[in-house]
């Protein structure tokens, strides 16, 4: 998506915001919004008027409710967020963009990558900005993870480890690749700012025939980098973390951790040939101190929701656009290929994708 034309809007200017979705994630996107200075909640929508009802009853400033979100393009609005299910994403905000609206769509942008590049197109067209919501990216603990594997701070990095799991929710019309693996997709992309060459996945449908509720995905970045996610809703603890293990330092992202998010381990190992005999080598191991740096906090829901409002304002592209949005669809329709081959290789490309061979894939890392 290139850099966005749209008319810059007078900083003076209450944005006038439209929600699409009142369900599970829709309220906190809607409370963001709400109390965030310079944008109005005028109007929102659900099919269900129970939750609509609570909305207007938590935030009696909001004007109007409606059934039918297509009302909303009478009412003069700047923008909509939309938090309806993943399998509707497409349909709204295509109608959304072509109607001259701003989106912020939560992940996946889409369910197949054609979808949200004709999102993309129709967005250019309409000189409207496209945004996902891929909330980790604004998280500051994962931020200040960035920050230190740019400044080489932990080294080379050797491979991530990321678990998100817990008991529930279960879904009915999406695996648990499609549900949760987005989150952890988007964070490995931004903390290596690469897309990965190859990934494959296995998984099993323990409570419903046919919907994996456990998952396990292997990517490989480029240099060799690999990166492991389990995904689950069949856990006995809800569990956020991410470790990655570099050549210097090691660090564990917690965000189930109240407090002390990010804990850097200064620990690591190496192979030292110890005797003239070809092929026999000792290992250095290094033990040092466990540090847990101050990161302020914010929430990052309310980082993503004034990023969206400040490049509405001054027409500037976001930092998880349509093409960030796509990038990640691309990866989770490889991840379900492989899936459903039995954990078979498949290649990851902005092309599309297609199976191979392990040989072909390492070729390409090494490349």
């Amino acid at each position: 998506q290139p850099s966005c034309t749209a008319k810059v809007l007078a900083n003076t200017t209450d944005l006038r915001i439209g929600a699409i979705g009142c369900g599970y994630w829709g309220p906190n996107l809607i409370r963001n919004f709400v109390e965030i200075p310079g944008a109005q909640i005028i109007v929102v929508s659900d099919l269900q008027v129970e939750p609509m009802n609570r909305m207007m009853q938590r935030f009696p400033q909001i004007e109007r409710s409606t059934r039918d979100y297509r009302d909303m393009f009478e009412m003069d609005l700047d923008a909509v967020v939309i938090a309806t299910p993943p399998a509707t994403h497409y349909n709204i905000a295509r109608d959304c963009l072509e109607h001259g609206l701003h989106v912020l769509v939560e992940k996946p942008i889409t369910l197949n990558s054609e979808d949200a590049i004709d999102l993309i197109r129709v967005a250019e067209a309409n000189d409207r900005i496209l945004m996902v919501g891929h909330t980790f990216e604004y998280n500051p603990a994962v931020r200040a993870l960035k920050q230190m594997i740019v400044n080489g701070e932990l080294g080379d990095i050797y491979y991530i480890d990321a678990i998100r799991a817990s008991l529930g929710l279960f879904q009915t019309k999406a695996n648990v690749v499609w549900d949760l693996a987005p989150h952890d997709i988007s964070i490995l992309r931004y903390l290596l700012d690469a897309d990965p060459i190859s990934v494959n996945t296995h998984g099993s449908s323990c409570v419903q025939e046919g919907i994996e509720d456990v998952a396990y995905t292997t990517l490989t970045f480029p240099n060799n980098v690999l990166a492991h996610i389990r995904s689950s809703w069949l856990d006995p603890s809800k569990q956020r973390r991410i470790t990655v293990v570099g050549s210097k330092k090691m660090v564990i992202y917690d965000d189930v951790e109240p407090l002390e998010k990010v804990k850097i381990y200064d620990k690591g190992v190496k192979a030292i040939r110890h005797t003239d005999t070809f092929g026999e080598f000792s290992f250095a191991y290094h033990y040092g101190d466990v540090v847990i740096p101050y990161i302020r906090f914010e929430e990052p829901l309310r980082v993503q929701s004034q990023h969206f409002l400040d490049c509405v304002r001054e027409g500037r592209q976001p930092q998880t656009d349509g093409h960030n949005g796509l990038r990640v669809v691309q990866v989770v329709e490889a991840a379900q290929e492989s899936l459903h081959n039995g954990g078979q290789t498949v290649i990851v490309s902005t092309n599309g994708h297609k199976a191979t061979t392990t040989h072909a894939v390492e070729e390409l890392v090494h490349a």
